[in-house]
Order: C-alpha cells, then structure tokens, then sequence
C-alpha cells in the first residue's frame, strides 16, 4: 500500500505538472503545433535520465524516491498517449510536415535529454 500511495503522489503531480506546463506554454506561444506535449515529454525523458542515473551511483536515491520520480513524477508529467493523439490529428488535416517535426524532435530530443540527464548526474 505504502508504495501505490508513493507512485500516487508522484503521478498527481506529475499530471498537474503538464497540464500546467502545457497550458503555460500555450498561451505563450499561440500556435496549434503541440509544443506543450512536446516539451513536456522532452522535459520528462530528462528527468527519468537523471533519477535512473541517481539510482545507479548507490545510496542517492533511495528505491522509494526512484519510484515516486520515475514511475510516479514523470509517469504522470509525460504523455506518449497525447503524442499518439496529436500526430493523427496532424495526419488527419495532412499537416505532414509539421507531424513529421513533431514526432522526429519528440523522439530525438526525448532520447537527447535522457542521455544528458544520465550524463548530468555521471559528471557529478
């Protein structure tokens, strides 16, 4: 129980997190491209990168903490569901090109930052 109530936490969070990165980015920049989503996702791959690799050094992280950020935190902040959503939605208007920036900045920039996380927390 103690554990489901930790991921809880961390996934109300992380939820009201990107509801509320999303709808700050919206409004600042008045575009129908998803960059909330984007950034979000982009945002979160980091922060995984990061807890996994605090989780690697020994003694930094304790397994509670890993699963309130990881599973918890950023499984709520990130969306692959929207993701999935706002690219047929693109593909549906024939917004080809913008659906192929979506997704190759999405994925690249995901893997990007996850490798920067890991490697901002090794470097320490």
């Amino acid at each position: 129980m103690k554990v489901l109530l930790i991921i809880g936490t961390g996934g109300f969070l992380g939820s009201v997190s990107r509801y509320l990165v999303q709808q700050f980015l919206h409004e600042k920049f008045d575009t129908s491209f998803p960059i909330g989503t984007m950034a979000v996702n982009i945002m979160g791959s980091f922060i995984i990168g990061a807890v996994y690799a605090l989780s690697e050094k020994g003694g930094i992280l304790s397994p509670e903490w890993r699963l309130f950020l990881a599973v918890g935190l950023c499984g709520g902040f990130t969306t692959f569901s929207s993701l999935a959503f706002e690219s047929l939605q693109m593909l549906r208007l024939e917004q080809f090109l913008y659906m192929s920036l979506y997704l190759t900045i999405s994925l690249i920039g995901g893997l990007m930052a996850t490798y920067l996380g890991v490697l901002s927390i090794k470097l320490l």
